[in-house]
C-alpha cells in the first residue's frame, strides 16, 4: 500500500507542473498581443497622415471631369441563367441569387455597373449576357 500513496503523489506533482506552465504561456501570449497591437496602430496612424497627404496633392492637380448620364436603356444588361447552380459551390449559388435569378432558365434585367460586371464574371459559365435594347 505505501507504492499507491507514492503513485498518487506523482500525478498530483505533474499536474501541478502542467498548470504552472500553462500559465506562463498564456501570459507570454497576452503581452506579445499586447505588443503586437500598439505596433500596428502605430503603423496605421502613419499611414493614414501620408495617405492623406497624397489624396490631397492629387485633387489639387487633377481636373474635374463631368459626368454624362447615359440613356435608362444603355446601361442595363439582360442575363439569363442557361445552367442550374446545383453541384456549384455556395459562394457561386449566393451570386446567382444575388443577381435575382431564381432557376434554371430565368431572366432578369440588372444594371451595368462594376460591381454586377464582378459577379457576372464569377457565375460566367451559368449565365448568357446581352445588353437590353431600348423600348421606345
Amino acid at each position: 500500500m505505501p507504492s499507491e500513496a507514492g503513485k498518487k503523489s506523482t500525478t498530483k506533482k505533474k499536474s501541478t507542473k502542467k498548470k504552472t506552465v500553462a500559465k506562463k504561456a498564456a501570459t507570454k501570449k497576452s503581452a506579445t498581443k499586447k505588443s503586437t497591437a500598439t505596433k500596428t496602430t502605430a503603423k496605421k496612424s502613419t499611414s493614414k497622415k501620408s495617405t492623406t497627404k497624397t489624396v490631397t496633392a492629387k485633387s489639387a492637380a487633377a481636373p474635374k471631369k463631368s459626368v454624362k448620364k447615359a440613356s435608362a436603356a444603355a446601361g442595363k444588361l439582360k442575363v439569363r441563367q442557361v445552367r442550374s447552380g446545383i453541384g456549384s459551390a455556395r459562394p457561386v449559388r449566393r451570386t446567382l441569387t444575388a443577381l435575382g435569378l431564381k432557376h434554371h432558365q430565368d431572366e432578369v434585367v440588372v444594371p451595368d455597373n462594376p460591381s454586377i460586371r464582378g459577379m457576372l464574371n464569377k457565375v460566367h459559365h451559368l449565365v448568357s449576357v446581352k445588353p437590353e435594347e431600348a423600348n421606345v
